[in-house]
C-alpha cells in the first residue's frame, strides 16, 4: 500500500503536560501496526514544520489557552476529518483551566512580578499571548470524538484509532468503563 492510499495521521498537543503523548507512546509495539496503517503527517513526534491540508485523523491533547492555540485549532480543524481531543485537558480544560478562577494578570503578577527572581518582568516575547480564560478544544472548534483521561490509557486510544481506521464509529464510554 503506497503512501498515497493510507489514511492521514496526526497528533497535536496545546496548553498541558504532553501526558497524552506518553500515553500514546506506551502502545508501545502497536505503534509499529498503526505506522504501516497510516501515514503519519504531522506530530511533536516528526519533524513536520507546517500542518498539512487533507487530514483524516487528527488526535489533540490540551487546553486552549493562548491565541496561538486557537490559530491552531482552526487551521487543523478546517484540514482534519476527525478530530479527536484526546484527555482530560483537551476535554474539559483540567489542569490549565486552574488560573481562571484567579484572572489571568493575577497569575501573571504572582508568577512574574512578585517571585523572588532577580529582575523581575512579564515575558512578551517568547510566551504567545495568553487568553483571559482556559477553555477546552470543543470551545473553539468542532470535535468529533472524545477521549478522556488524564492521561487516558494506551488501550483506550489504541481501541478508538483502530476503530476509526476501520470505518467504524467507536463507543468511548463502553471502552473507558470496562477499562480497554
Amino acid at each position: 500500500m503506497s503512501a498515497q492510499d493510507k489514511p492521514r495521521f496526526a497528533t497535536l498537543w496545546l496548553d498541558g503536560c504532553s501526558g497524552c503523548h506518553m500515553s500514546f507512546l506506551d502502545m508501545d509495539e502497536w505503534l509499529l501496526d498503526l505506522a504501516g496503517q497510516v501515514e503519519v503527517v504531522y506530530s511533536p513526534l516528526v519533524d513536520a514544520k507546517e500542518f498539512p491540508d487533507n487530514v483524516d485523523i487528527t488526535l489533540i491533547e490540551g487546553a486552549v489557552a493562548s491565541r496561538e492555540d486557537i490559530e491552531k485549532l482552526l487551521k487543523i480543524r478546517a484540514r482534519t476529518k476527525t478530530l479527536i481531543a484526546f484527555g482530560d485537558c483537551a476535554v474539559t480544560a483540567n489542569v490549565p483551566s486552574m488560573r481562571n478562577p484567579f484572572g489571568l494578570e493575577a497569575v501573571m503578577k504572582q508568577v512574574y512580578l512578585d517571585s523572588n527572581a532577580i529582575q523581575p518582568q512579564v515575558p512578551t516575547v517568547t510566551v504567545p499571548e495568553l487568553l483571559d480564560r482556559v477553555v477546552p478544544v470543543h470551545r473553539i472548534v468542532k470535535v468529533d470524538v472524545y477521549i478522556p483521561g488524564c492521561p487516558p490509557s494506551a488501550a483506550t486510544i489504541k481501541s478508538v484509532v483502530s476503530e476509526l481506521l476501520a470505518g467504524k464509529k467507536p463507543d468511548v464510554m463502553a471502552l473507558t468503563r470496562f477499562g480497554a
